[in-house]
């Protein structure tokens, strides 16, 4: 089979032996696509593929059309947001991701953005510590629970209410499980999101939810951008000269963000992921689940069923 690794941003070098072993150990082909500046060379490219894996490219319903081949993509990574997975479904396409592999990266990166934010983004003035602070864990997934294990470390109290995920799992952390996402935001000091961007929770993170926030409360978000909702988080952003937010995903608004100056931030890019290690594991994860599924017909991680 032929697989095409399909990647505008690429997997660091290592990475991409890794995964060419793993599918030529598999019995298959494969072709590399990197930086492409243009839909024409990934359409061109996916006609004659079997198989993808991808990073944060679009796979939309014109490069699914384009792939007559094609019978499974993997999103090398926990979101898959960035392929058209109903598209895909009706052109009898498995769509796959990589949980977990990404989960440790995307957990320490909250950690360092909240030590920057508490220390007055290294001003040079007097800032905080975050031990004793309470932190609140939206989704209990496997970046919650890293975000929870390394919380413990730094002296935390950790909280997460997850509507998915039982709360005796949570309480087995060691973490208090709350009843809902309202309890999460006026309990804690600093509220992680870790939700996925679905119908349901899109523009959910308001006004009235982060306004529950007390005195000098931190949102700090490493999920998706769609999940907050910006104008509503401006205006209140504007009237609490407490409130910060801190993001690794560049707001549509990030001008408008910005001059709420020493209380926003956000990393040029997504940086959750963008780790040797997460690179390499995710995108070796993907690798064996393509031959998982054309040796064994394994769809264990299939999103689009």
């Amino acid at each position: 089979m032929k697989v095409l690794i399909a990647t505008e941003k690429p997997f660091a070098a290592a990475a991409v032996e890794g995964i060419r072993k793993e599918l030529e150990e598999g019995g298959h082909e494969v072709v590399l696509l990197e930086k492409y500046t243009d839909s024409q060379a990934l359409l061109a490219a996916v006609a004659n593929a079997d198989a993808m894996i991808v990073r944060s490219d679009k796979i939309t319903a014109e490069v699914l059309h384009a792939a007559k081949q094609l019978k499974i993509v993997v999103r090398a990574g926990a979101g898959y947001d960035n392929v058209d997975c109903e598209e895909a479904k009706k052109q009898n396409v498995v769509v796959e991701n990589t949980p977990g592999q990404n989960s440790n990266a995307v957990a320490e990166l909250v950690f360092g953005l909240l030590v920057y934010t508490v220390r007055n983004f290294y001003n040079g003035k007097a800032g905080s510590e975050l031990k004793g602070k309470k932190l609140g864990i939206l989704a209990f997934g496997n970046v919650g629970r890293n975000v929870a294990r390394i919380a413990k470390g730094f002296g935390m109290e950790t909280f997460a209410y997850d509507e998915y995920c039982p709360a005796d799992v949570i309480e087995a952390a060691g973490v208090h499980a709350l009843t809902s996402r309202d309890e999460l935001f006026k309990q804690c000091d600093i509220v992680s999101l870790h939700i996925p961007a679905t119908p349901e929770t899109k523009q959910s993170i308001n006004y009235q939810v982060v306004n529950q926030l007390g005195k000098g409360g931190i949102l700090i978000n490493t999920a998706r951008k769609e999940i907050i909702n910006e104008p509503d988080l401006l205006r209140l952003m504007a009237e609490r000269e407490d409130l910060k937010y801190i993001t690794d995903i560049k707001p549509d608004a990030d001008a408008e963000f910005c001059k709420f100056e020493g209380r926003y931030f956000s990393t040029p890019k997504k940086m959750g992921a963008q780790t040797a290690e997460a690179n390499t594991n995710a995108g070796i994860a993907a690798a064996q689940q393509i031959n998982a599924f054309f040796k064994e017909g394994c769809t264990k991680f299939q999103v689009n069923k």
